[in-house]
């Protein structure tokens, strides 16, 4: 099927319609990502028996969908940006320019601890800021320092929240590795926030243990290593240990049974962690195997930044309710199994909390998404701020000015 070509009247070009363009134009304008795709899959779908359509006509289709879903905030950003605004070219050291981007500063704001709302109104006043300077380009260090100069002054952020910025692009710009390694028990939304933070720290290589598990079963069958057959919360059920009834000796063998089948696993866990070090990129890896052995398998030797994170849900109530969500989104079969299993699972996560408090790892409890996703990121910047303590001198360059000191005034005469 041919694409859908998209005419600009001024200067009759054409080029063809970009789900992708769409999706991002979407985001600038405040939509989530999962609802932006969806919406340009909704309009590209729309266009698949046209041949041409105006830019123009493309936008009033964008338009009538936004009014649709009764969304006026997104609808009137998306309004605003699609006026013709002058396109700010923004140029690398390697020389190299590309667009200047509101999502990826929006982006890069809320990874250093900024709410939407407060990342919003400091993008849309650093655009405008750019749009009065009437220069078509601006280079990598001076927008950097730009940001960070305004940052540092305005009373809503100020030099904390500018550091931190500051600390954010000298890793950026470091070439060093993150390595986040993220745990957690059944049902404590690690899929979920692991995705999230994947797209938002923009690491492209993610592994899920329960994966590398799989893996493993092909290699290896049940006839030989039951153990690795089995959930985490009930690989204490192979092993050869007698029945009980007493609550600690139940906990102790579901321990034992856990940490039997995580030992195997860290085997793969470890050679994607050495392969994203060899490779000098970062890498997010959460599992219900990933444990503070695998920080310890890391050579001091090496440049990455390793950050641990433990999740966990508090109530049993609401890990109840998200292990029942999973229905719709795993088989039924596998939640009603959680369920009958979730004292075990209960157990199993009052270990790996245990765990992570006695080896001095990070505990974030995952109540709201959005909540978790901004601690988790505070918890990796402030990982980041031991590492990188360069000024802004150092990382800006020459675009870099100090602030002169306010004149003296002088005492007036007294008469």
């Amino acid at each position: 099927m041919a694409k859908t070509l998209v005419i600009k009247e001024e200067d009759k070009t054409r080029i063809p319609f970009l789900r992708g363009i769409l999706t991002r134009s979407l985001q600038e304008a405040g939509m989530p990502f999962g609802d932006a795709y969806n919406l340009a899959s909704d309009i590209r779908d729309d266009l698949s028996d046209i041949d041409e359509i105006t830019v123009e006509d493309l936008r009033e289709r964008v338009v009538s969908q936004l009014t649709n879903l009764h969304d006026n905030k997104v609808l009137e950003r998306y309004k605003a940006l699609a006026e013709a605004q002058p396109v700010i070219y923004v140029e690398s050291p390697e020389g190299l320019s590309a667009p200047y981007s509101n999502e990826q500063f929006r982006r890069e704001l809320e990874i250093i601890g900024l709410n939407a709302d407060e990342s919003a109104a400091a993008v849309e006043k650093m655009y405008q800021h750019l749009i009065d300077r009437g220069d078509p380009s601006i280079t990598t260090d001076r927008l950097g320092y730009m940001t960070y100069r305004c940052l540092h002054l305005d009373p809503n952020y100020g030099p904390e929240i500018a550091n931190r910025y500051l600390v954010w692009v000298n890793f950026c710009r470091s070439g060093r590795p993150l390595i986040l390694l993220l745990g957690g028990t059944a049902g404590c939304g690690k899929s979920t926030i692991a995705t999230a933070l994947a797209n938002r720290l923009d690491i492209v290589r993610t592994q899920s243990t329960d994966m590398l598990r799989e893996v493993m079963r092909m290699m290896i069958p049940e006839r030989l290593l039951p153990v690795l057959h089995t959930s985490s919360f009930a690989a204490w059920k192979t092993l050869p240990v007698k029945p009980c009834s007493k609550e600690d000796e139940i906990t102790n063998q579901l321990i034992a049974g856990y940490r039997t089948q995580a030992d195997l696993l860290s085997v793969p866990c470890e050679a994607v962690i050495q392969r994203g070090l060899k490779e000098k990129v970062s890498l997010l890896l959460e599992g219900v195997h990933v444990q503070p052995s695998l920080v310890n398998s890391i050579s001091k030797e090496e440049d990455a930044v390793v950050v641990h994170v433990m999740l966990g849900v508090l109530k049993q109530k609401e890990l109840k309710k998200r292990i029942k969500g999973r229905g719709t989104e795993v088989p039924q079969r596998r939640s009603e199994r959680y369920l009958a299993n979730f004292e075990d699972i209960w157990r199993l996560q009052a270990y790996l909390l245990d765990e992570a408090d006695r080896n001095q790892v990070p505990i974030v409890v995952n109540s709201n998404k959005e909540n978790a996703l901004r601690e988790v990121m505070k918890i990796v910047v402030d990982r980041l701020e031991d590492e990188f303590t360069s000024t802004p001198a150092a990382v800006f360059g020459r675009e870099y000015k100090p602030e002169k000191p306010p004149p003296e005034q002088s005492e007036p005469d007294q008469a």
